[in-house]
C-alpha cells in the first residue's frame, strides 16, 4: 500500500449514543494531510439503534454483543487500525463532546514523525465549556498521573483523562489496556513505559446534550487507581533519556510536552498487539458494513 495512500482510521466507542453518533460521523473530515480516512464505530452492546445510526451516517461498525466498557471498545479499535494498517489511529467519544473537525491536530505530529501517541488537551488554552465538578476531577486526576510519568521526562502532561488521542501504527501495535473499564490512563503509562514518543496539542470541548456520562468519580476511582496499580507494576525499567520540546506544526501548533525513546528492558515496544476480546475480532470490515463480536 503507498505511504500517502494509508488511511487514518478514527474509531469512535459508543453505548447508547443514537442521538449524536450520525452527527459526529458527519462532521468528520474524510481527508486529511493526504490520508484518506476511514470511520469505525465500536458499538459496545448498545441496547438503542447506535449501531443503525452509524451505518446510515456512513461509518463501518463493529458491534460487541454485550457492554464490555470503554477499555475494551478501544481495545477493539485498536486492532481495526493495525489490521487496516493505518497511517494513524484516533479515538473520540460519540457523544458530541469533541471537535471531529480538529482531527488534523491530532494526527499531524504524528504524519511528520514527531510523536507517536498524541492527547488532545482540554486545559492547553482553547475554548472548553466543563462543569466545575467535573473541571476539579480531571484536574486532580491530572495531577496525579502527571506525577507519575514524570520517570520518564514528560514534565508537562496536562490532560489525563481526554477522550480525543491518536496513536502512529507502530504505537498501536505495541499498545496493552490491562482493563476494560477505561483506558486513558493505563494506556499513556503503557506507551510511555515502552519508549514512544508523546504529545499533547490544544482541542477545545464541548458540553454532552444527550445521554449520561459513564464516570462518577467514587466507581471510577474504585477501577482505574487498581488497573494503574497493575499497570506500573508491569511496567519495565528503563534507562531513560528524554527530550522535551515543543513541537511547530502549522495545522496543529503548541503541541505542549514530548517524550522521546530510550532503552527498553521487559516489554518490547512494538511487539505486542492490541489484545482483542475475542479470537478474530478487529477483522478489517468495508465502509458502510457491520462485524459483530
Amino acid at each position: 500500500m503507498p505511504h500517502m495512500s494509508r488511511p487514518i482510521v478514527v474509531v469512535f466507542p459508543a453505548f447508547n449514543e443514537e442521538p449524536t453518533v450520525g452527527a459526529v460521523i458527519r462532521r468528520t473530515p474524510r481527508e486529511v494531510l493526504g490520508h484518506p480516512v476511514e470511520v469505525v464505530v465500536v458499538d459496545d452492546g448498545s441496547a438503542d439503534d447506535t449501531a443503525a445510526a452509524a451505518l446510515a451516517a456512513g461509518a463501518t461498525v463493529h458491534a460487541h454483543g454485550v457492554n464490555r466498557g470503554l477499555g475494551a471498545a478501544v481495545r477493539t479499535g485498536l486492532a481495526i487500525g493495525v489490521d487496516r494498517g493505518a497511517a494513524a489511529i484516533a479515538f473520540l467519544d460519540a457523544d458530541g463532546e469533541y471537535a471531529p473537525v480538529e482531527l488534523e491536530r491530532l494526527v499531524a505530529p504524528i504524519l511528520a514523525g514527531r510523536a507517536d501517541y498524541v492527547a488532545g488537551s482540554r486545559f492547553a488554552g482553547m475554548p472548553r465549556r466543563m462543569l466545575p465538578h467535573r473541571w476539579v476531577g480531571n484536574r486532580v486526576l491530572t495531577i496525579g498521573v502527571r506525577v507519575l510519568v514524570r520517570r520518564w521526562g514528560v514534565r508537562d502532561l496536562t490532560d489525563a483523562q481526554s477522550g480525543y488521542r491518536a496513536l502512529s501504527w507502530r504505537a498501536a501495535a505495541a499498545a496493552e489496556i490491562v482493563h476494560d473499564f477505561n483506558y486513558a490512563q493505563v494506556l499513556t503509562l503503557d506507551l510511555l513505559a515502552k519508549g514512544f514518543r508523546y504529545a499533547e496539542v490544544p482541542i477545545s470541548y464541548g458540553f454532552r446534550r444527550h445521554g449520561q456520562s459513564f464516570v462518577h468519580l467514587g466507581p471510577y476511582l474504585r477501577r482505574v487507581v487498581p488497573a494503574v496499580r497493575r499497570e506500573l507494576a508491569s511496567s519495565p525499567t528503563r534507562a531513560t533519556s528524554t527530550a522535551c520540546v515543543p513541537v511547530d506544526d502549522g495545522a496543529a501548533p503548541d503541541v505542549v510536552t514530548c517524550a522521546a525513546a530510550s532503552a527498553h528492558h521487559g516489554r518490547a515496544a512494538g511487539a505486542v498487539r492490541p489484545r482483542a476480546a475475542h479470537a478474530g475480532e478487529g477483522a478489517g470490515v468495508g465502509a458502510g458494513s457491520l462485524s459483530l463480536s
